[in-house]
């Protein structure tokens, strides 16, 4: 028998395939449940594709209602509708350039009600704080132009589309833009300072300044700023929750207080039953997606 010494030498283990980067290019790994691996030129392409749709879309309607001698109230809702969803089907054409889009990706992810609460009382707190405290030193007094050109006190079924439309399709579709794609995608730049990464703060500003100049033609001019904050509290809460949904609670009770308490001047439980209602439709629109997703730990 030889020896141990004699005997061939095991074969060394195969080196390990090299890892390829993530969709995109981008090698940095994230938790799962936080932001997609999109590359940064989809930011840019969804904001130009979706203006372009959304203006083409509203052109179209425009062309049909005024064939008629008064297109009324209803062509202004099914503009505003037609141009958000112009950036929904920019947001998910662009992303169907790297494959096929995932819902989990968009920040449909369940999450523990625990940790969606916290994060909505704490947005909550800070956004309506900020808004106080500038409108009181800048002694501001106004309101969303936006429910009085729908319509809202000219008939019921005005109000009722109006309602539909500011407090469900807006804070879906917005919310599946802003904070599900655009900063998603934004959240991709690498800048690091004093060792700490920077990305996903600058996408935060970047997103909320993009998302208060989206709000020209329906806000006044003075509320422009508070709207920007609350896009990036937006921004923050869909980054430290990993999940979408909290966010489309917060912007439809925001938008249901604003029409509710401003323009129709209805009292808390009125308000209070819009913001349920605006909430059990997101969820039932949304909610599937939400569920056949991985849940946020």
């Amino acid at each position: 028998m030889p020896s141990s010494s004699s005997l061939p030498s095991p074969l060394p283990p195969p080196e390990p395939a090299p890892q390829r980067p993530p969709l995109g290019g981008r090698s940095r790994r994230r938790p799962a449940g936080t932001l997609p691996d999109w590359p940064l030129w989809t930011a840019p392409a969804g904001l130009v594709l979706g203006f372009l749709l959304g203006l083409m879309a509203t052109i179209f309607v425009d062309l049909i209602a005024h064939a008629g001698s008064n297109p009324g109230p209803a062509a202004s809702i099914i503009d505003d509708i037609v141009f958000d969803l112009g950036f929904v089907a920019a947001a998910l054409g662009v992303i169907w350039q790297l494959g096929r889009p995932r819902a989990a990706d968009f920040g449909y992810r369940r999450v523990r009600p625990a940790t969606a609460v916290a994060a909505f009382v704490i947005a909550v707190g800070a956004y309506y704080g900020v808004t106080a405290v500038y409108s009181a030193l800048l002694n501001l007094k106004g309101s969303d132009k936006l429910p009085s050109d729908l319509g809202v006190t000219h008939s019921t079924a005005a109000l009722v589309a109006a309602s539909v439309f500011v407090c469900v399709i807006a804070p879906i579709a917005e919310e599946l833009f802003f904070r599900g794609f655009l900063f998603g995608a934004l959240s991709g730049m690498r800048v690091r300072l004093g060792g700490r990464e920077l990305g996903p703060w600058i996408a935060a500003v970047l997103t909320a300044i993009l998302f208060g100049l989206a709000h020209t033609g329906s806000a006044s001019s003075q509320y422009l700023i508070p709207l920007g904050f609350l896009g990036f509290v937006l921004c923050l809460v869909r980054w430290r929750t990993g999940s979408l949904y909290p966010c489309m609670a917060l912007h439809s009770a925001n938008n249901a207080l604003a029409l509710g308490y401003n323009q129709l001047g209805w009292n808390a439980a009125e308000i209070l039953g819009l913001v349920l209602a605006s909430w059990l439709l997101i969820t039932a629109v949304t909610g599937p997606l939400g569920w056949r997703s991985p849940s946020v730990a």
